[in-house]
C-alpha cells in the first residue's frame, strides 16, 4: 500500500522519514480558510487535516493509499496565532508570547482509499516561553524563521532557545506528533 503525504512542510517530510522510508508527497491546495473555528481547537486542526487529505485523495484519484496530511496551530489565551503576515505581527506574536505558557495543537488525518477507513486525531502540548527582550525578539524576526510558522516560532530552529519548559510531545511542537501517528498507521 502507498503512503502519500499531503504537505508541503519540510519539517513534515523529515519528521515522516523517521517513521516511513517510502512516501511521496502530493501538496493539498485545501483552502484552510474554508474551516471555521467554533471554539473547539482539537476539532478544528483535525478538520483542517481531514480535508487537506481529503482534497488530495480525490484530486488524484488514488487508490491503495494511505494519506497522511497534518495541521498545526498555537493558541494562545483562547485565540489562535497562525503564521504572521509581516514583521510586526510576528513582533507582536512573541511578545504576547513572551514570559507565558501557549498551547500547540496537531491534527492529524490518515485516509485508507482501499477501505475508506478514516482516522481523525490530534495532540496538545504546552510551550512556556522564558521573558524576551524586545532586541531577543528582533533579531529573531531578522533570520526570517518566523514568518513560515505557527505562532511565529520554530523549536526545531532559533526559536528553540526561548523556549523554557514543554510539558507533552516535542515533535508535535514541531508539526507532526510521531508517537502518535506510528500509533494510528497501525490502526489504518
Amino acid at each position: 500500500m502507498k503512503k502519500i503525504l499531503a504537505s508541503a512542510s519540510e519539517r513534515r517530510k523529515e519528521l515522516l522519514s523517521r517513521i516511513i522510508s517510502d512516501y511521496k508527497i502530493i501538496v493539498s491546495d485545501f483552502d484552510e480558510d474554508k474551516v471555521v473555528f467554533q471554539g473547539d481547537v482539537s476539532r478544528y486542526v483535525e478538520e483542517i487535516a481531514y480535508w487537506k487529505g481529503k482534497t488530495v485523495a480525490e484530486k488524484f484519484n488514488l487508490n491503495d493509499s494511505i494519506v497522511i496530511s497534518a495541521d498545526t496551530v498555537v493558541t494562545f489565551q483562547g485565540e489562535i496565532l497562525g503564521k504572521p503576515k509581516n514583521e510586526e505581527e510576528a513582533f507582536f506574536m512573541l511578545k504576547r508570547l513572551s514570559g507565558n505558557c501557549h498551547k500547540v495543537y496537531s491534527g492529524i488525518s490518515l485516509i485508507n482509499t482501499s477501505t475508506g477507513k478514516i482516522i481523525n486525531d490530534s495532540v496538545c502540548t504546552e510551550v512556556k516561553f522564558s521573558n524576551l527582550s524586545d532586541e531577543d525578539i528582533k533579531k529573531y524576526i531578522n533570520t526570517k524563521e518566523p514568518m513560515d510558522k505557527a505562532g511565529a516560532y520554530g523549536i526545531q530552529g532559533y526559536g528553540g532557545v526561548f523556549v523554557e519548559e514543554i510539558k507533552g510531545c516535542y515533535y508535535n511542537v514541531v508539526g507532526l506528533p510521531l508517537n502518535r501517528l506510528k500509533r494510528l498507521l497501525k490502526e489504518i
